[in-house]
């Protein structure tokens, strides 16, 4: 059995949303879905009505959530289930078996902020997760967005998006985007020049990270952007508000490992532009 598309479900139009989008791929992919609502009871173990009133409220959310599936694409082998414990831990165990988790973000009435919940299960997740707006339906979006920094992660984003945009016969844009030195050095002294030398190393790193896609994939249209002057995260949103999909490595230069989500992924979510999806490393074994 091929490996499903998880969603986590919850409270919120942006899971519906996820859930549709979820649809949409499954169907193109001819994946299997399953619907995942994360009973949280941790707190509530000694009041056996209310955990059933709890149980109660996610069957409802699963029953809607599967006929906003249905409705997306009625084609797909459709399952739900309704596990007990937290969000991140079922949909890390979940994860284990999933071709990609797909969540919404937005606000939660079970639980604050969807937003820091997504950033925990992309932290966490053994495969890609996707971050889904309650917005993701607009039209007009084209283009498939990747951000680079020369980093294994990155250069492996750019490899996922690179066979997302060519399956979907859309154009691929890859932006590196780097802060300048935290002052100038007035023209005719010494160093004057280093911010264009900067430039230079990191327009080298963009064009390395871009380099064997033209042989894999002969017809895929691929733009490099270089953005100076800006924080990553910043010129990341601002180009992605129009793109159908924006894709990031799982952590970026400096972050801690396993522990930390990049800087970068971070901000992003924070402000989701359009349908964001985070990818993992594969780590390559020695002699492979």
């Amino acid at each position: 059995m091929k490996n499903p598309i998880v969603v986590g479900v919850n409270d919120t139009e942006a899971s519906l949303a996820a859930v549709a989008w979820a649809m949409r791929r499954a169907a193109a992919l001819k994946l299997p879905v399953v619907l995942v609502h994360a009973l949280d009871d941790r707190w509530s173990y000694e009041s056996y009505s209310f955990i059933d009133e709890i149980k109660k409220a996610g069957t409802e959310l699963l029953e809607k959530a599967k006929a906003r599936a249905i409705e997306a694409d009625p084609s797909v082998d459709l399952s739900v289930k309704q596990v007990s414990g937290s969000t991140g831990y079922v949909l890390r165990k979940q994860s284990r078996k999933a071709s990609m988790v797909v969540v919404g973000s937005g606000e939660s009435w079970f639980g604050g902020a969807v937003t820091d919940r997504a950033l925990q299960i992309a932290a966490v997740a053994l495969c890609p997760v996707a971050v889904i707006g309650a917005k993701a339906d607009d039209g007009g979006r084209q283009g498939i967005l990747v951000g680079a920094d020369g980093s294994e992660e990155a250069t492996q984003a750019v490899a996922f998006a690179a066979a997302e945009a060519d399956r979907e016969g859309q154009e691929l844009t890859i932006l590196h985007a780097f802060g300048s030195p935290m002052f100038r050095v007035p023209n005719g002294k010494p160093g004057s020049d280093l911010a264009d030398r900067a430039a230079e190393e990191e327009r080298v790193i963009l064009a390395e990270t871009a380099a064997g896609l033209a042989e894999s994939y002969p017809d895929l249209t691929v733009r490099q952007i270089l953005v100076v002057d800006t924080n990553p995260a910043k010129a990341l949103v601002q180009a992605a508000r129009d793109a159908s999909l924006l894709v990031l490595g799982s952590r970026g230069k400096g972050a801690f490992k396993r522990l930390l989500m990049g800087s970068t992924a971070h901000a992003v979510l924070a402000q989701l532009p359009c349908p964001t999806i985070i990818t993992r490393v594969s780590r390559v074994k020695p002699g492979q």
